[in-house]
């Protein structure tokens, strides 16, 4: 904190002042050197979890076969060879090879963004199996950190720890930096040549003051003075406070901000890359359309309002499904389904098999045994023996449901004639009812939000593992159909150049697996797009982490797209990343207004500590008034600027530039120009109070409350880029009304007090002192607010 240029200068004059034996002068400075460490100490103080998260999740505890008997292990303890136990609810503790598997479901949307579980086989002798990566039906593989959702099995294990396709996302986050905060190092910059160059000037005034005057001591106290006037050391006072208020403030709208860093590049974002499942979409499954073998159909909008036609086939769907659902087609099925079954018991049921993907349920109904069945529609129809007019309707069915991304399930019924129950399902003689199709629903506030993300100029990017139907299907609904779709097999066959010429082109990317997600980031990137990324898997980490800004879910987000990214949102509502944008903005543009501000005020300060020297007149103002003055610039910076509220085309208007300096030259230009003009006015008021001989005391009171009322005047000029003089008073400020009253009144203390009047050496102010400064502050408003629609035609990046 000692290195702080603004807190070496007031400690420097505070040892002046004791030199000179005024204790009180010494003592002010040190209680306003104190203000500034509190107001500089607060630093953001995040803490990286990801390998610890990582850990977590892809160790829990395993049931294994050691010496012939199971016992259950903490996770990591798990090694190669070992046998494990897999029932359902469990947490599989590393990569393993089927052994057994009886109706064996694993929820794998932690690696691949599925939203359904997929089947899981053992695999045949005479097979060769393709891939060894998760996603997919009918694998002899699973993986670490996966769910079992439905049946048993035994397996072998083949990967632990880093090795394990989860643990190589882990080794991923490893070796990833996030994006540098660009703000700060720049505010620094800044803040480094302004203190090069004042400490080059101050140095002068010293040696000229010296020799001039006299008084070393008196020549250190002016040339501290100039130097504190010249600092802009609010800039990263600012910073640091806008960004902290800012996390506060997007916090209110369910947004939560894990570095503030992200605050800055939220403005910026060019494009958003959005995972699919829990993201676009609720990640549940929900019925969505029907259709009878009478030919049909129903679209199902509301699974609470199925037209009566559909009543039978509802009840055979959830008396082919499991009595307690887990699975969450099952739990889908029965939530639409009628809650008056017919009177029955379950007598009996036959499973999935690899060569029969259906199942069945045999119920006892009065004196009659009825069988209800579901299945893929292939192995529904095969059960039906189906003609082939027959064959070839349902296959139409089917085809326009999976063309809207649905999952269909075919729906039989059988009669059995006695509990003699056949060794298949094959031996009864089975009905079609028709088709069930069920799909994880799109969030309501999704097309809205896409919507708002493109008239800001951000494009809407859906990168996930399912397929390309389904994912098609979702972009349609969400407002993003309107460009190409890139597969994973087709991402792979691309090198980066060519990948680097579909981009524009493309808005959804389907079966697409975790590194490739990260690939898709890194293209992004180098083509100069800022990118934000959202996701809540596992497999979403590595891209979240890479991403300029990586957005989870807070709710059905993992523990490690949490830690791996720098905001999360705490209602998993897509629409709030619209109000993190458009806070995002506001935030940035309201540290511009500041930062223009501070330029503005620190013209006439370091112009009228210069000024009297120059000319040989007694000086105005020594380092307690500059300090003085600098304890309201602060609060001003920090309370009323980051209140305001965005501007009207916030959320209208294109992305800035990334590589668009915080501190434009048009900006600068303007900044200075305003703080020249309110130099000139202030200048004139203090040379013609000395020409007519005015006390220098009363001097000194007149020029200090017209510079008050000069900043005043800044203050109100920058508060919006364009809008109007009378606009700006209507807009909603708190804070301004609050800083207004507080410099109103600290004034007024100022100047009624004498021991305060003497302190500062200020004269008894008259009545047209008051007037004077009025007047010059209203005057210098009305002429920069007519001269502020010029300003904005020179700065190119408003509009």
């Amino acid at each position: 904190m000692v290195r702080e240029p603004m807190l070496a200068l007031l400690l420097g004059g505070g040892l002046l002042y004791l030199l000179l034996g005024n204790l009180t002068e010494a003592l002010i400075l040190l209680a306003f050197a104190t203000f500034s460490v509190v107001l500089t100490v607060v630093q953001e103080t995040r803490t990286e979890h990801v390998l610890e998260a990582l850990r977590d999740l892809s160790a829990p505890r395993a049931l294994v076969f050691r010496d012939g008997k199971r016992i259950r292990i903490a996770g990591r303890d798990v090694v190669n060879g070992d046998i494990l136990v897999l029932e359902q609810g469990d947490r599989i503790a590393a990569d393993a090879r089927l052994i057994e598997a009886t109706d064996l479901q694993v929820d794998e949307s932690l690696l691949t963004g599925e939203s359904l579980p997929v089947r899981k086989l053992v695999q045949a002798q005479d097979k060769q199996v393709s891939s060894q990566r998760a996603g997919g039906e009918d694998q002899p593989f699973v993986y670490s950190g996966s769910l079992v959702s439905r049946g048993t099995g035994l397996a072998y294990t083949i990967a632990t720890g880093a090795r394990t396709e989860i643990g190589k996302i882990g080794m991923t986050l490893a070796t990833m930096t996030p994006e540098a905060p660009r703000l700060r190092a720049e505010t620094t910059r800044i803040v480094r040549l302004f203190a090069i160059g004042g400490g080059i000037i101050a140095l002068a005034v010293v040696l000229l003051y010296w020799l001039t005057r006299g008084g070393w001591i008196d020549a250190l106290l002016a040339g501290i003075a100039i130097g504190m006037a010249m600092l802009p050391e609010e800039f990263p006072v600012v910073l640091t406070i806008f960004l902290a208020m800012g996390a506060s403030r997007i916090g209110r709208a369910g947004v939560l901000t894990r570095r503030a860093s992200a605050i800055e590049t939220l403005g910026s974002a060019t494009v958003l890359c959005t995972d699919k499942t829990g993201t676009l979409t609720e990640n549940r499954m929900a019925l969505a359309a029907a259709w009878l073998a009478s030919g049909e159909t129903a679209d199902i909008g509301d699974p609470a309002n199925i037209p009566n036609a559909f009543g039978d086939l509802m009840t055979t769907s959830i008396l082919a499904s499991a009595v307690i659902p887990v699975d969450p087609m099952e739990i889908a099925i029965h939530a639409a389904g009628s809650n008056e079954l017919p009177a029955s018991a379950l007598v009996h049921s036959y499973g999935l098999r690899p060569d029969l993907l259906a199942m069945s349920n045999v119920w006892k109904q009065a004196d009659d045994f009825m069988i209800a069945a579901k299945g893929a529609p292939e192995a529904i129809a095969a059960l039906c023996n189906l003609s082939a007019a027959g064959l070839k309707e349902m296959t139409q069915a089917v085809d326009a449901m999976a063309a809207k991304g649905i999952r269909v399930l075919g729906v039989a019924t059988a009669k059995a004639p006695n509990t003699k129950w056949a060794r298949t399902q094959r031996n009864y003689k089975f009905t079609l009812s028709g088709l069930i199709g069920l799909a994880d629903p799109l969030r309501a506030s999704v097309p809205d939000a896409v919507k708002q993300c493109r008239a800001a100029g951000i494009k809407v990017v859906m990168i996930t593992g399912d397929y390309a139907a389904t994912a098609r299907a979702i972009a349609t609904s969400a407002g993003l159909a309107d460009g190409d779709i890139i597969t994973g097999p087709e991402l792979e066959a691309l090198d980066d150049a060519a990948l680097a010429k579909r981009l524009p082109a493309v808005s959804v990317f389907a079966r697409i697996m975790p590194e490739q997600k990260l690939r898709i980031v890194e293209a992004y990137k180098a083509a100069g797009e800022v990118v934000a990324m959202t996701g809540d898997g596992v497999n979403d980490a590595p891209s979240l982490k890479a991403a300029h800004i990586g957005i989870a879910m807070g709710d059905r987000g993992t523990d490690v797209a949490r830690e791996a990214s720098a905001i999360v949102l705490l209602d998993d509502d897509f629409g709030s990343i619209v109000k993190a944008i458009a806070l995002g903005r506001r935030i940035y543009d309201n540290i511009r207004k500041a930062m223009a501000f501070i330029f503005a005020v620190h013209v006439p300060l370091a112009g009228l500590a210069l000024m009297p020297l120059l000319f040989g007149l007694p000086l105005l103002f020594g380092p307690i008034h500059i300090a003085l003055i600098e304890m309201i610039i602060d609060p001003v910076c920090a309370l009323v600027f980051e209140a305001e509220e965005g501007e009207a085309n916030g959320m209208k208007r294109e992305p800035r530039d990334p590589e668009a300096s915080l501190f434009s030259l048009a900006m600068i230009g303007w900044s200075v120009f305003q703080g020249a003009v309110a130099f000139a006015m202030l200048a004139a008021v203090f040379l013609t109070a000395t020409l007519q001989g005015l006390p220098a005391a009363d001097t000194r009171a007149l020029t200090f409350v017209s510079l008050i009322m000069a900043i005043l005047a800044l203050i109100l000029v920058n508060r919006s880029f364009g809008t109007s003089l009378a606009a700006a008073f209507k807009r909603r400020n708190v804070a301004l009304r609050y800083v207004l009253g507080a410099v109103a009144g600290v004034s007024v203390l100022i100047m009624t007090i004498p021991a305060l009047r003497s302190l500062l050496k200020f004269g008894s102010p008259q009545w047209y002192h008051f007037a004077i400064a009025a007047t010059l502050g209203g005057v210098l408003l009305l002429l920069l607010e007519a001269l502020k629609p010029l300003a904005n035609r020179l700065e190119s990046v408003r509009t």
